[in-house]
């Protein structure tokens, strides 16, 4: 279970040709919940603007067009922000990092293709003593799932989508923040490369053997109920996008959720990772995606949705409170968008379920 290491590192972050809202998931999450530790993000096109300039958040981090230039900035570690095609290196970024390499910087990378296990760079930080961390690289010993996480103390809370970036990490950890401060001992649950990133532990369950994703889950959940009394897992894909529903049947059977909060991006309508292909499968209304986890979950371990986290970042103010009352009004659910408009509803959602005891009305593993 992949762990980095605890230096507090400051990351120039690669979004070369990529910087964007919805571009650069990674880049994007780190610089909202860690900025302090941010230099500057490196995209050619973009160069000479702020990230605030870019995104719309995250203050005045510049965003540099020459890699080197970033370098000097006081750079301790290089983080990949982006993810490029199929998840390789391109070839041009051999030079970027192996410059960073032979001054010593750590390379944190999520790509499919693991940079320590390049012949050329590998070989590089070895000789150099530089450590490359591949968050992507799954753990070697993992269980095939039977149901344990279903027997912990803790409330799982699972957070499941409408589609692929519709904001399930950041529902999870803007819970888990307002669980915090509200004095309960809540844990989040890192599934992939930039939940990594950002919480220090976890498994990119989207490198995982298939026969292993419910045991990866199930390991997830085991360890974070230690030393907590909500777990909080983060989920991937979506049960009706046609490239990715395997990843997200396997956490939910796996992780064996007490409760699910449903995302969706309030504007989108079609499922919208083609790869360059028209869209055509449309996302269907909220209560049908309500209907379709509970049915999904209900053969492993019965559970229910308990609210509606909408992403609503391309919506004026008042188009996204119309957007979180409709979706209220059509699940009969709380909804909000916990980062425009706090996490509220959705956190005492969670501890009224958490309240009424594990097992609940959502039955018992059998």
């Amino acid at each position: 279970m992949l762990t980095p290491p605890p230096q507090r590192h400051r990351f120039l972050i690669i979004a070369d040709g990529q910087f964007g809202p919805l571009t650069s998931k990674t880049a994007n999450s780190c610089i909202r919940y860690f900025p302090e530790r941010i230099v500057a993000v490196f995209d050619r096109a973009q160069g000479g603007k702020t990230v605030e300039d870019v995104l719309g958040f995250g203050g005045r981090i510049p965003v540099v067009g020459d890699f080197a230039q970033g370098l000097a900035l006081g750079a301790t570690a290089v983080l990949v922000g982006i993810a490029p095609a199929g998840g390789q290196l391109p070839p041009e970024w051999r030079g970027w990092l192996r410059a960073a390499i032979e001054r010593g910087l750590e390379l944190w990378s999520g790509l499919h293709t693991f940079i320590g296990d390049d012949a050329e760079l590998g070989a590089l930080a070895r000789a150099r003593g530089v450590r490359i961390l591949d968050v992507r690289k799954p753990p070697a010993d993992l269980p095939i799932a039977d149901g344990r996480a279903a027997e912990v103390d803790a409330a799982v809370i699972l957070t499941v989508g409408s589609d692929c970036n519709v904001g399930k990490m950041t529902a999870q950890l803007e819970l888990r923040d307002e669980l915090l401060r509200r004095g309960h001992r809540a844990r989040f649950v890192a599934t992939g490369q930039t939940g990594i990133f950002i919480e220090g532990w976890g498994i990119a369950v989207d490198a995982v053997v298939a026969d292993f994703v419910a045991g990866a889950a199930e390991a997830l959940v085991l360890r974070a109920a230690a030393d907590a009394d909500i777990v909080l897992v983060e989920g991937q894909g979506s049960l009706v996008h046609p490239g990715y529903s395997g990843v997200t049947l396997g956490l939910l059977h796996g992780c064996c959720p007490d409760a699910l909060i449903l995302c969706h991006q309030a504007t989108r309508e079609w499922i919208g990772d083609y790869h360059g292909r028209e869209p055509w499968v449309k996302i269907p209304p909220l209560p049908e995606l309500v209907e379709l986890y509970e049915r999904a979950a209900a053969p492993v371990r019965p559970t229910k949705v308990i609210g509606i986290c909408l992403n609503t970042f391309d919506l004026s103010e008042a188009a996204a409170r119309a957007a979180v009352e409709r979706a209220a009004r059509d699940t009969a659910l709380p909804a909000t968008d916990p980062v425009r408009f706090g996490a509220a509803p959705l956190v005492e959602a969670i501890v009224r379920r958490t309240s009424a005891g594990k097992r609940g009305s959502v039955g018992t593993r059998a």
